[in-house]
């Protein structure tokens, strides 16, 4: 992402997993984010615009920001599993880097699919994320799990209304039974070509917030 990413190999089920790590500078860490990417077999890779304006976001919060290709993309083993292996891989990465502590977790499109998945594991473990963004949750093409109701105050899902790939209602259809809001964006397509510095504006006001609502709470 910068001349300062620290380039990792971190452990999976299917071998050894490529990742990528971004600090924050002159902010205190708030913890450790981990990032998914969208579809292996579609060009989906942890260099993705999408996520690393997610990325970026992060960091500048003060999240230390974790990126990796899924099994059988790049430099990472493995062969893609249809969500479940990939699912396991972040379970596996979050352990390795982030085993307790604040932990953020996001996703695009087919990561957002395999972060939710994970999110269901984290929640029969007792583990809840500070926070969660999804973007362009690829509802219409997989069975994505809920997000945990106590989950939905710190959960961001931003869709693009001319989203080509995912259509809108589809996400609406899975986020109406769980009252989970969605942050539309006027005209906005799956890739979100030129706006991706408001993409980063809304992921980076819900991190603040979320920032700024702790800090109220353990005053």
């Amino acid at each position: 992402m910068n001349s300062q990413t620290q380039h990792l190999m971190l452990q999976g089920g299917g071998g050894a997993i490529q990742a990528a790590l971004d600090l924050p500078v002159n902010v205190p860490v708030r913890g450790t984010a981990v990032i998914a990417h969208p579809h292996p077999l579609f060009g989906g890779t942890m260099d993705n615009k999408v996520v690393q304006t997610v990325a970026r976001a992060h960091v500048q919060a003060g999240w230390r920001t974790l990126r990796f290709n899924f099994r059988g993309v790049g430099q990472s083993a493995g062969s893609f599993d249809e969500g479940r292996g990939e699912a396991d891989d972040l379970l596996q990465i979050i352990q390795q880097t982030a085993p307790e502590g604040p932990l953020a977790l996001a996703g695009f499109s087919f990561g957002a699919f395999v972060t939710c998945t994970a999110l269901a594991a984290l929640h029969a473990q007792g583990r809840l994320p500070s926070s969660v963004v999804l973007v362009g949750t690829a509802a219409q093409r997989f069975a994505v799990p809920p997000v945990d109701a106590t989950l939905h105050t710190h959960t961001l899902a931003i869709h693009g209304e001319a989203d080509d790939v995912v259509a809108l209602a589809s996400v609406m259809d899975w986020a109406r039974p769980q009252s989970l809001p969605i942050t539309v964006v006027p005209a906005g397509g799956h890739f979100f070509h030129g706006q991706l510095p408001l993409l980063k504006r809304l992921v980076l006001t819900h991190l603040l917030g979320l920032a700024a609502l702790d800090a109220t709470t353990t005053d």
